[in-house]
C-alpha cells in the first residue's frame, strides 16, 4: 500500500488552530478518497472527515462541522486538515488513511501525529 506521513500536530490552546498535512510517498500513487480518523484515550477510533480525489466531495462528522477544512493537492499527493476553534475535546492521534475504491476499505494508514488542546 501506499506509504502515508502525517505532520503538523502540536499543543495548541482552546481556540487556536492547527493544520495537518499527509503526504502520501512515491509515484504510484492512487485510489478514491483520503480520510482523516483520530483516537483519544479510552476511545474508539472514530472518522474525522474525508475528500474524494477526483472532485473533491468531502464529509465532516457533525461535532467538527464549521470548524474543520479538508483539502487536496492533487499535484503535491498531499491532504490537509485545517482546524480551527479547537477545543480540549479534540485532543488525540489524528491518522491519514486512504481508500482505494469506493467499496472498499481504508487499507493505507499514516503513524499519527498527536494534537494536544489545553491551556
Amino acid at each position: 500500500q501506499v506509504q502515508l506521513v502525517e505532520s503538523g500536530g502540536g499543543l495548541v490552546q482552546p481556540g487556536g488552530s492547527l493544520r495537518l498535512s499527509c503526504a502520501a510517498s512515491g509515484r504510484t500513487f492512487s485510489g478514491y478518497a483520503m480520510g482523516w480518523f483520530r483516537q483519544a484515550p479510552g476511545k474508539d477510533r472514530e472518522i474525522v472527515g474525508a475528500i474524494t480525489w477526483s472532485s473533491g466531495i468531502t464529509y465532516y462528522k457533525d461535532s467538527v462541522k464549521g470548524r474543520f477544512t479538508i483539502s487536496r493537492d492533487n499535484t503535491k499527493n498531499t491532504v490537509y486538515l485545517q482546524m480551527n476553534n479547537l477545543k480540549p475535546e479534540d485532543t488525540a492521534v489524528y491518522y491519514c488513511a486512504g481508500q482505494n475504491s469506493i467499496i472498499g476499505p481504508y487499507d493505507s494508514w499514516g503513524r499519527g501525529t498527536q494534537v494536544t488542546v489545553s491551556s
